[in-house]
């Protein structure tokens, strides 16, 4: 299973990528494997502020539809256009295009409270 030590997790699956004061967030390899192939992504929260924990979107594979928990406190500055024609691309790499929103930081000290790549690999048995 791909885990960037890079990235900070979150026990609901989401993951979050640190660039100065904006992050972006996506779900990990692990959802992914776990819904199945992704035919849509809604995500309707641009410029809106969310907290933690809130919803900020939901992902529709073939057999389900799952909340998107945001991992963190702050505005919704972009939402990924490229998963509106090709949404296979959160499957393909999630770590990569397949990132779903950036967000402003409200909170740095919240970053805290997320998991390690080490302490998420243990929660899913990787």
């Amino acid at each position: 299973m791909n885990l960037p030590a890079n990235l900070k997790y979150t026990k609901e699956h989401e993951w979050v990528r640190v660039e100065g004061d904006v992050a972006y967030i996506g779900i990990t390899d692990h959802a992914q494997k776990e819904l199945g192939d992704i035919v849509y992504v809604d995500i309707d929260t641009l410029d809106k502020e969310i907290a933690q924990d809130e919803v900020f979107g939901t992902v529709e594979a073939v057999k389900t539809v799952s909340d998107l928990f945001s991992p963190i406190s702050g505005t919704v500055l972009e939402i990924n256009s490229h998963l509106d024609g090709t949404p296979e691309a959160v499957n393909a790499d999630p770590y990569g295009d397949g990132w779903m929103v950036k967000i402003s930081i409200a909170n740095p000290a919240e970053l805290e409270g997320l998991l390690s790549a080490e302490a998420y690999g243990e929660l899913v048995g990787a």
